[in-house]
């Protein structure tokens, strides 16, 4: 298929409930573990709810091993998300696709009637968006094999009472180890990916999900991006290099991770005035010091005061941002009546006289 001009193998999962016969499907660009735990998660959320049993062939991102009969050896974090769906995993004997043949026909529908001609689309997700709405209509514009006086999606309705509640989406991720370069990056899936400056030389995890990959550090989340599934690509966040900046003023114009950086139109504004200026990018680097602190909607407001004032200068914003961080003055004191003095003193300075005249 097409996917923004760009011919795109795309691998889908396919999910069925086997008494409504209600199909789901959702297109991914890797068949790695964490994207069957996606699947598991939309399509659950989808119906509303999971089902007590589920049927799965030998798929390597479920089983590690398999026995004699049904026997097998699951994979640890494949458990753990059948237990936070209560759903108990059941797997077929090897090459007998009978066994799950609802989804096994279902691959074949969704191909023959989905995919061809072949698809073209902006992005993955307008994608699934329009597997989603042909699932549906599908389900109710074909009768039901068993209850031919109903359609599968009348039959599906009726079977959402059934289905164990929904409990919110499992935190389904692929943890792997990793190590930061000098360049503050780390590699994952033939990409690298930007992260915090202050990372460099301890290790990391990089916990991978369907569409996004986070990174940790003792816990800690010091990087998250949108993830990337081509080759040789590098994710940058500028923020994550500003503290760098401090000793390298001269990346901000050329470096690349601050190529195509747009900001916010008042400090973008702020950043091409200081271009002109002798000290303009140290000047900058200051301004962009200030976020982790202050928060870039206050240094973003700050530079918009300064553009209004017709002055720019990181001097300027700065005292602008320590005026807003000064707490306001507290409210004059309420004394109550019943405390108030009947005579109250007046000052008399004429005492203070009498007292040098005495010395």
């Amino acid at each position: 298929m097409l996917i923004n001009g760009t011919t795109t193998t795309v691998k889908v999962a396919h999910v069925r409930l086997c008494h409504s016969r209600m199909m789901f499907a959702r297109a991914y660009m890797r068949e790695s573990q964490e994207m069957v735990f996606d699947a598991h998660d939309k399509a659950f959320a989808f119906f509303r709810g999971t089902c007590t049993r589920g049927i799965y062939d030998n798929m390597k991102t479920a089983v590690e091993a398999v026995f004699v009969g049904k026997e097998r050896l699951y994979n640890r974090r494949f458990l753990q998300m059948c237990s936070h769906y209560l759903v108990q995993p059941a797997a077929c004997t090897p090459a007998s696709g009978w066994e799950k043949g609802q989804v096994e026909n279902q691959v074949g529908l969704v191909r023959e009637r989905f995919f061809t001609p072949r698809l073209r689309v902006k992005s993955l997700e307008e994608l699934n968006v329009w597997l989603l709405d042909k699932c549906v209509a599908y389900a109710k514009a074909h009768n039901h094999p068993e209850q031919a006086d109903q359609t599968i999606w009348q039959m599906f309705e009726a079977e959402r009472g059934s289905l164990v509640p929904y409990v919110g989406p499992f935190d389904g991720f692929h943890c792997v180890p990793a190590s930061v370069s000098k360049t503050c990056t780390v590699r994952f899936d033939n990409n690298k990916y930007s992260v915090l400056s202050t990372a460099v030389g301890r290790p990391v995890e990089v916990h991978a999900y369907a569409e996004r990959i986070v990174v940790k550090q003792d816990g800690t989340v010091i990087a998250e991006h949108r993830r990337s599934f081509g080759r040789g690509e590098t994710v940058y966040d500028p923020w994550h290099y500003v503290p760098v900046l401090a000793r390298k003023p001269g990346a901000l114009r050329n470096g690349a991770p601050f190529r195509d950086w747009v900001m916010p139109a008042a400090m973008e504004k702020v950043r091409k005035r200081l271009k002109t200026v002798e000290d303009g990018d140290r000047q900058m680097v200051t301004i962009l010091g200030c976020v982790p602190g202050d928060g870039i909607t206050a240094v973003e407001a700050a530079c918009q005061e300064a553009l209004d004032q017709g002055v720019c200068s990181a001097a300027v914003i700065l005292n602008i941002l320590a005026r807003r961080r000064d707490p306001a003055p507290s409210a004059p004191l309420q004394i109550p009546d019943a405390l108030r003095l009947t005579h109250e003193p007046v000052a008399d300075c004429a005492r203070y006289d009498s007292l040098r005249r005495a010395s």
